[in-house]
């Protein structure tokens, strides 16, 4: 135990040394907001079946069979599936509405689309099909979806695989964004030895590893990190901002839209890893006349500065909440503390360590002194009286190890008790489980409902129950859920970075 201890402390500083980040709060960051669990009981009512509560348009990619035709196909079917990511920007649940950047374009291209038309049932209809990043090309060849929504860079490796829109958006270059405390970046060359955090399966990847590839990189390369899949480029963005990672790679559009939210971050404007990129959405080769059709409807409806000024910063930057820095010296010395009640209690109840730290984390910010105005207390925000209850029964929880102990039982109860599917993995378990955590079990059974209803997975979290969660729940959980698995992500990246530093070190080492 002791050993293992050691070796985490290690990873943590070298992961802080790599990532350079500032050892004071950083003031123009919002804390943690404190979670007061209104409905965390052990024994909740039974949910009703909210049939009122489904969004009209969204669908599974399980729920429907591979169709490849083109737009004659898609008016005769009065449908077209549009595959987007779940994203604060993108596409979400507001007060029970689809809202979102492309959301509210695929809207007014369904009204174009329909332009004249007066009878609902002769209309046809767009459907959301939400996806991670990494599949909104796969999905579109494989006829799981017929527009991959999204502002995709029209790279050379992705053209061989499908076409996209024509944009007016010739000119958007992929630039370094940096922390303002890392080191500044002159050249592409200065990236020699870096570790730069991208969005996985993005085109930034795939230039990087290009560059890679040059004779300069060869005896010191860039040390590329691609992001967990669920992450998306803001998430990433708001990473590098709280000092966690010092660089990554963005269209330079997205990078300045985003500065006027994450003050922390600067764009290296000297230099451009890619240059004058075409965006667009994609759709795929055998589908001419719904590409032409998009073309018409961007040509003659989207105008830059509305689509990427007033739309993006008005209505979807305004309610961004930030995470902090689990890393910085403070948290870590509190985490270093408190790993060994983790790992002990993670062990007990077959929970991940790391998992259960970045929960506290976003619950107290590993503060045992930490008191909400409903009662909640300690590092794990626990009422007493969910503490008491017989399927808990743990005393005293204003002592940590007997409050991290009620935490870790609690969430084994609320998986056994509400979770029995053997068919749920073990990440979505434990999301599933902090959702439960935070709304109660009570509304976790609604939010599985729900998705059943609009026919997605209600065995996922990402993608599918939380977009339930955000319609009856509002954004509150969707956060709660988001905000741990960032730190969880983190944990484990910095275990990743010491991991392979170590390795390289071996390698010296007779």
């Amino acid at each position: 135990m002791i050993k293992q201890i050691l070796l985490f402390s290690s990873l943590l500083t070298c992961s802080y040394l790599i990532t350079g980040c500032d050892s004071s709060e950083n003031k123009s960051l919002s804390s943690n907001q404190t979670i007061t669990h209104p409905e965390n009981s052990i024994t909740p009512p039974e949910a009703s079946a909210a049939t009122e509560l489904i969004p009209e348009g969204i669908l599974s990619t399980d729920k429907l069979e591979p169709f490849w035709g083109d737009l004659d196909e898609m008016k005769e079917r009065k449908l077209i599936r549009a595959l987007v990511t779940y994203s604060k920007t993108d596409f979400f649940i507001h007060n029970g509405k689809i809202k979102g950047l492309q959301a509210e374009l695929l809207q007014n291209y369904e009204n174009h689309l329909n332009k004249g038309i007066k009878k609902e049932i002769d209309k046809t209809k767009i459907v959301y099909i939400p996806v991670t990043f990494d599949q909104l090309i796969p999905s579109l060849v494989e006829g799981k979806g017929d527009i991959s929504a999204a502002l995709l860079t029209a790279t050379d490796e992705r053209k061989k695989l499908i076409d996209f829109t024509k944009s007016k958006y010739s000119e958007v270059s992929e630039v370094i964004v940096r922390h303002k405390t890392a080191p500044k970046i002159d050249s592409l060359e200065d990236l020699a030895g870096k570790t730069i955090l991208v969005l996985k399966g993005s085109s930034y990847a795939e230039h990087l590893h290009r560059l890679n590839k040059q004779a300069v990189f060869k005896e010191n390369s860039i040390h590329i990190i691609e992001a967990d899949s669920t992450l998306l480029s803001e998430d990433i963005l708001e990473i590098v901002n709280a000092g966690i990672y010092n660089y990554t790679i963005i269209d330079d559009y997205k990078a300045r839209l985003w500065l006027n939210a994450l003050t922390n971050l600067e764009i290296v404007e000297q230099i451009s890893l890619s240059k004058k990129n075409t965006l667009g959405w994609g759709v795929r080769k055998q589908t001419p006349l719904l590409q032409d059709s998009l073309n018409e409807f961007i040509h003659s409806n989207v105008q830059k500065g509305s689509l990427l000024g007033n739309i993006l910063i008005k209505r979807y930057l305004g309610s961004t909440k930030r995470i902090t820095n689990p890393l910085l010296d403070l948290e870590r010395d509190r985490l270093i503390h408190l790993l060994p009640h983790f790992e002990k209690y993670a062990e007990k109840y077959q929970l991940d360590p790391l998992a259960l730290a970045a929960q506290a984390y976003q619950e107290s910010q590993l503060k045992q002194d930490t008191k909400s105005h409903k009662g909640a207390v300690g590092v794990m925000q626990l009422l007493p009286s969910t503490a008491a209850d017989p399927n808990v029964n743990i005393k005293e929880i204003h002592k940590v190890d007997n409050n991290i102990h009620a935490g870790a039982k609690y969430m084994d109860f609320l998986s056994r008790h509400y979770l029995p599917s053997e068919e749920i993995t073990p990440i979505n378990r434990f999301l599933l489980s902090l959702a439960a955590y935070n709304a109660g079990p009570g509304n976790l059974r609604k939010m599985q409902k729900l998705t059943t209803k609009m026919g997605l997975d209600p065995n996922v979290w990402f993608g599918n129950v939380e977009i339930a969660a955000g319609r009856i729940i509002g954004r509150e959980t969707v956060h709660y859920v988001s905000n741990i698995y960032k730190y969880y992500t983190i944990y484990n990246l910095s275990k990743l970075i010491y991991t392979e530093r170590v390795q390289t070190l071996q390698q010296y080492v007779k």
